[in-house]
């Protein structure tokens, strides 16, 4: 049976590697293993070592307690935060993060544009 530590840590992985457009195959490759580890890291099925999370952290450019974020903020019980209508794990959601990557690719000033526009529709909401 998988342990939700490294489900979560294997969730991290996936969202951090789709959110700067890196494959399976892409990291496997800079961290030295096969695609298929990936898969099994990023499903919580293996567990990562101390040291191959490292090189993955490296390998994504983030810190090693970036995969740790969130842990024990999020009860395992609840689907939605109490305060509003956005999912516990909103990072598991693909739309979000196609939203999240979309936002990111356009220029700083329209971007910010945007973000008013968003925030001034969801007080209306």
């Amino acid at each position: 049976m998988t342990h939700p530590v490294d489900v979560h840590v294997g969730k991290r992985v996936r969202h951090r590697r789709w959110l700067i457009g890196m494959t399976q195959q892409q990291l496997a490759e800079r961290v030295g293993i096969k695609f298929q580890q990936i898969q099994k890291y990023e499903t919580g099925a293996n567990r990562i070592s101390a040291s191959r999370l490292w090189d993955i952290s490296d390998a994504l450019d983030v810190p090693v307690s970036f995969f740790f974020e969130g842990l024990q903020e999020t009860p395992a019980d609840e689907s939605v935060d109490a305060d509003s209508a956005v999912p516990a794990d909103l990072l598991g959601d693909k739309e979000a993060l196609d939203l999240v990557r979309s936002y990111y690719a356009i220029p700083e000033n329209q971007r910010r544009r945007l973000f008013e526009l968003a925030r001034v529709l969801s007080d209306v909401a």
